[in-house]
């Protein structure tokens, strides 16, 4: 069984994981060591665990809620119509953030709200123009459905586009490029609706992006070739050789077997600590009848609370200048070593 991020290990298990990690639909997989994440700073097999140091706060999470208008096969955060475990974010907390911001100087780059479906959150645009009259650029993770096609969503976007043009990403989930394999995670009658949300969002003059899954076997170049015959069809905007405009996620699955990372895994795999999420951004979440907001290490752990850093930024990091000493992320959980470090992913723009 596959404990750490030995060499041998790498080289006898690399292909099975990575084969597991884009595509969950197998039929077997080789499930967790319940010995593996208890320590945060010991593996399994007693070696040093790695960790990440925040290196800047380039881009400030708001999950908006975990109420969707659609329940996934797969979500990882569990978003349906009837989930409100993270109650919908309020304006004046996310103002609160935003002031924090500017008076800690941490020169955050970019405001990224996801959900849930933001659009169903009644502050959404208030929020979004908060971040951007601060001169924050804003990314929206949206599925591009009915939510954000209410007649009052619509005129609100194209005047906060006009008013701010570049400035605003929607990024939608097609999951596949084509309809069948789409609907197979997002469920009937979603398709439609999405592309022609898309559709739009693109005759509007916005900057678009899609979020598409890597579960189906096929390898990046095969996916990203289909989402090229799709989008030159719809004559969207999107370059799909770029990974900021076409991002592929790798899938999450935390009863698969993932090796835990250690401090030797750097050097292993040329990677560098600095290239993880969690090294530049955090994401905000308000838990259900929570007296305040939580501050998370990112956007994939917004339930777990032992990774939870305190009610504000200035509670989670110190700061001097734009130099952070806040502690480090210990990566102690099964998301950290398949989505980030071995997938290779991140959900920043």
């Amino acid at each position: 069984m596959w404990i750490s991020c030995s060499l041998d290990a790498l080289i006898t298990l690399v292909s099975p994981l990575m084969n597991e990690i884009s595509n969950p639909l197998v039929a077997e997989f080789e499930p967790i060591d319940p010995a593996k994440f208890k320590n945060p700073d010991l593996t399994a097999l007693g070696e040093v665990r790695a960790s990440v140091a925040l290196s800047a706060l380039e881009t400030l999470w708001i999950n908006t809620g975990t109420l969707c208008n659609i329940t996934c096969a797969n979500c990882y955060i569990e978003s349906s119509p009837t989930n409100d475990r993270l109650e919908y974010f309020r304006l004046a907390d996310a103002v609160s953030l935003l002031d924090e911001i500017a008076e800690l100087k941490l020169g955050t780059r970019e405001i990224a709200f996801t959900g849930g479906e933001p659009f169903m959150n009644p502050d959404m645009l208030a929020m979004m123009e908060a971040a951007l009259c601060r001169g924050h650029d804003v990314l929206v993770l949206t599925n591009a459905m009915q939510p954000m096609q209410r007649l009052k969503i619509k005129t609100g976007l194209v005047n906060l586009n006009g008013r701010y043009l570049g400035r605003i990403t929607l990024r939608v989930s097609l999951d596949h490029y084509g309809k069948a394999l789409h609907e197979e995670e997002r469920g009937p009658d979603t398709w439609d609706k999405a592309v022609a949300g898309m559709d739009w969002l693109n005759a509007r003059g916005f900057r678009i992006a899609i979020a598409g899954r890597t579960c189906w076997g096929q390898t990046d170049d095969m996916s990203r070739t289909g989402y090229r015959d799709l989008i030159a069809v719809r004559g969207w905007r999107i370059d799909p050789a770029d990974r900021g405009q076409l991002v592929l996620f790798p899938e999450m699955n935390e009863k698969v077997d993932v090796p835990e990372i250690t401090t030797a895994c750097w050097d292993i795999l040329s990677k560098r600590p600095d290239e993880q999420m969690c090294a530049t951004s955090r994401m905000v979440v308000k838990r259900k009848g929570a007296d305040a907001p939580a501050v998370m290490p990112c956007t994939l752990l917004p339930y777990d609370g032992d990774f939870e850093m305190g009610p504000d930024l200035a509670s989670t990091l110190k700061a001097d200048g734009g130099n952070f000493s806040d502690g480090a992320v210990k990566l102690n959980h099964p998301h950290c070593a398949k989505f980030c470090v071995l997938g290779g992913a991140s959900c920043s723009g």
